[in-house]
């Protein structure tokens, strides 16, 4: 198999990663493309598209064509996946189409480049205005809902792990799919994301298995360059809300307080800190219903639980793997207070010629080293 191979000799056992493009119906691999490829960034998020793009150089030859805007392989709409390569093994870090093509010619001739913009697979569901009342005849539910707009796209599929949102549904959409799904997401204070041919529809999942863990200051098995945390002490603990009373003229306050998995031995709150409440009033706005606004400040509730942040580069070739967004990460080496399980936010993977490098945003509500076992030494991080 060929590859854009990534020389990046460590001095460590472990291969260098490579990255690999197939593009096309019959995902075909770019042999004949990776040596003018200079660049390949990916950028994943919870909450927005996942996108990609490709650098590369390109020339004129004898006939006048140019190698990569005249070889007809990177058209817009042409399905790519690209993967990265550990040895045997081979993770997949992002699926979708080509979105936009860019011809660039400076003054210079041979510093022609054609940059390739792509978009994951929800791109699919972004090509049509749709209006249509879901649950006129029969109220329904978001799950069903998705379950049926995926179902006209073949090679989509609803993740098994997706939630049942919402229940005795009647709305109207007047919008794109994916705009109105994002919407249906956000009411139930869910994630959408799109991965390897499947949309996951619910909760954040900070429960789900760890995945490989990153390592700080941990002599050999070091595989993170650089780790950052802070924590922002001014979120609220709750969120209230008004209730409006079917009869009288009483205002009812209903709290709502995180319900999230705890990732850590402590919460990470002002509970202990002997000042006043700190509960934020979630203004009510438009005609939502009280289950609505119940929704409301339970999302925002839980996203000012996760105030723990932590940012870093992870060396790709000696981490192993493809961190992935939307799901917990260990972090180890960083001390007891700031060690443990975290949930990833937002990735950006980044292949060059010098490695495969990935940086990432992590999240977390609570304080204490969860990790069971594998933690260094106290001498481990002095090298």
């Amino acid at each position: 198999m060929a590859t854009f191979s990534l020389q990046f000799l460590l001095g460590t056992h472990r291969e260098p990663a490579e990255c690999v493009i197939k593009v096309g119906a019959a995902l075909e691999e770019i042999t004949d493309f990776y040596p003018f490829l200079t660049e390949v960034t990916v950028e994943c998020t919870r909450d927005e598209a996942a996108v990609a793009t490709l650098s590369l150089e390109t020339r004129r030859d004898e006939q006048g064509q140019w190698l990569i805007q005249d070889a007809g392989v990177f058209t817009p709409w042409a399905p790519i996946r690209i993967e990265a390569a550990f040895g045997s093994t081979t993770e997949e870090v992002f699926r979708g189409y080509i979105r936009e093509v860019r011809a660039e010619y400076p003054e210079e001739p041979g510093a022609a480049v054609a940059v390739v913009e792509c978009q994951d697979e929800s791109i699919r569901l972004d090509r049509e205005q749709v209006r249509r009342a879901w649950g006129e005849e029969t109220p329904t539910t978001d799950r069903a809902i998705l379950s049926e707009i995926l179902s006209g796209r073949t090679g989509l599929s609803l993740h098994t792990d997706s939630a049942d949102g919402q229940s005795n549904l009647v709305l109207n959409q007047n919008g794109t799919d994916i705009v109105f799904l994002r919407q249906r997401a956000r009411a139930n204070g869910y994630e959408l994301i799109f991965r390897e041919g499947t949309a996951y529809f619910g909760p954040m999942r900070l429960d789900a298995e760890r995945q490989a863990t990153i390592m700080v200051y941990a002599g050999p098995d070091t595989n993170c360059l650089s780790f950052t945390s802070r924590a922002d002490g001014h979120q609220p603990d709750r969120v209230a809300f008004d209730v409006a009373p079917e009869e009288g003229e009483e205002v009812v306050t209903e709290t709502v307080e995180p319900d999230l998995p705890l990732l850590g031995t402590t919460r990470a709150d002002s509970s202990a800190s002997g000042l006043d409440d700190f509960t934020w009033r979630l203004s009510r706005e438009g005609g939502g219903s009280e289950e609505q606004l119940r929704q409301q400040a339970q999302r925002m509730a839980n996203e000012a639980s996760m105030r723990v942040h932590a940012e870093g580069e992870l060396d790709g070739s000696l981490y192993g793997h493809v961190l992935l967004v939307g799901l917990p990460v260990g972090v180890d080496g960083v001390g007891d207070w700031l060690g443990g399980t975290y949930y990833v936010d937002k990735v950006t993977h980044r292949f060059t010629t010098e490695g495969y490098r990935q940086s990432f945003e992590l999240l977390r509500n609570a304080y204490g080293d969860d990790l069971e076992s594998g933690g260094l030494g106290a001498l481990s991080g002095i090298l």
